[in-house]
């Protein structure tokens, strides 16, 4: 079993992320010593206590030990022989480059007719075009800018509805830790609900709404009366992965709470 970093929830052996929060999980590998399933960050192993750190040079000096000393060395073996290769073939000279064929050895006055031989006339006569004249370029497409403008991704949007006023509050856009609680010195509030009813229950600094790889989390910073998720308490120190619909409580009795909506 693989135990989450965060919520303790026992994964299945092989799983990458938490079942219960979402969080990508450690990943494990087996202890050269005893064999037992232990995670690669590991220094020890929690069954026999080898030291993991350790285990490539204990492994290369075990597998040199147990070398039979009657087996050749396929590198320094003399019996090795080198086959001759073939001589290489020079490279084929370039062809020479021819001078302009056709091309006018001075430049022709203004009003001179220049023949184009590389253009057969289309009715027998000898097509010309006039030196004072130059054909005009094509003109050469352009995009249109709204193929730019559509292709811009856009940050995820997320609101907060209290639901004892009806109240709704954006989110900033521009920040990645939104703090969430009342006026103080040490870290001014986001999100202020001093404004709101039963507001005294909630801590001066109470949560942080954190945006992460387009995902919002919830995380108790040290509050009076603590953060709860659903109805359910949420552990200082702890995220909560929100979800569209979810029900943030600060503080007990659910009497300033709010509605996550995201879009």
């Amino acid at each position: 079993m693989i135990v989450c970093p965060n919520c303790n929830h026992q994964n299945p052996d092989g799983a990458v992320q938490c079942e219960a929060c979402y969080t990508p999980l450690p990943a494990m590998t087996t202890c050269p010593s005893c064999g037992a399933r232990v995670q690669a960050d590991a220094a020890f192993c929690g069954q026999c206590g080898f030291n993991l750190k350790e285990a490539p040079a204990v492994v290369s000096q075990q597998l040199g030990e147990d070398k039979p000393d009657d087996i050749p060395d396929p590198v320094s073996s003399s019996s090795f022989e080198i086959p001759d290769l073939p001589p290489i073939e020079p490279l084929a000279t370039p062809a020479p480059v021819l001078p302009n064929m056709g091309a006018p050895s001075t430049p022709p006055s203004s009003g001179e007719e220049v023949a184009v031989p590389s253009m057969p006339p289309a009715s027998g006569e000898e097509r010309v075009i006039s030196s004072s004249s130059p054909p005009t370029p094509a003109p050469i497409p352009t995009m249109p800018s709204e193929a730019s403008s559509s292709t811009q991704l856009q940050a995820p949007s997320a609101k907060l509805l209290h639901v004892q006023t009806d109240t709704t509050i954006d989110l900033p856009a521009h920040l990645t830790v939104v703090h969430i609680g009342k006026p103080n010195d040490r870290i001014p509030p986001d999100v202020d609900v001093s404004g709101f009813p039963n507001s005294e229950i909630v801590s001066r600094i109470h949560a942080d709404l954190r945006l992460e790889a387009d995902a919002f989390y919830i995380e108790d910073v040290g509050s009076s009366n603590g953060t709860y998720i659903n109805n359910m308490p949420l552990p200082m120190g702890n995220r909560h992965r929100l979800r569209a619909g979810d029900r943030i409580s600060l503080g007990k009795g659910d009497k300033v709470s709010f509605i996550f909506q995201q879009s």
